[in-house]
């Protein structure tokens, strides 16, 4: 099941073209996702040792001031031994698709600065939610 949050399209998301610009896009990715890391982790394991190691969006229509509003959603995909792959989309509230986007989430060791294994708890969360889908 997809993780839903609607974001308001802000004036200062808009360039010189009077479109929303590209590097905003991700900014609505990210706020869908740390929502989403934040409900599925809550009680288990503490959001900050998961950083972003991949995104990649792939833009499918402009979005402008007009729009107002978008819903960006977020699934999990796959789970890995440290990482979780995510689908996320970026929708008008009409419906039409903006961008999708893929990202990889890494469980990360503070003290070492590098990846480390999901816990047991952590991909039990995970596991949850890919079960739901």
């Amino acid at each position: 099941m997809a993780h839903e949050k609607r974001v308001e399209i802000r004036w200062s998301d808009v360039d010189a073209y009077l479109h929303v610009n590209n590097a905003v896009y991700a900014a609505y990715l990210e706020e869908c996702r740390d929502e989403w890391v934040d409900r599925v982790l809550e009680g288990v394991s503490d959001t900050w040792d998961f950083v972003l190691a991949r995104v990649a969006i792939d833009f499918r229509r402009e979005l402008r001031l007009e729009d107002e509003e978008v819903t960006v959603s977020c699934s999990l995909v796959r789970i890995g031994n440290s990482s979780v792959a995510l689908r996320e989309q970026i929708r008008t509230l009409e419906g039409d698709l903006a961008a999708e986007s893929e990202a990889v989430l890494v469980a990360r060791d503070r003290e070492a600065a590098r990846a480390r294994p999901l816990t047991e708890a952590e991909r039990a969360a995970f596991e949850r939610v890919l079960e739901a889908s």
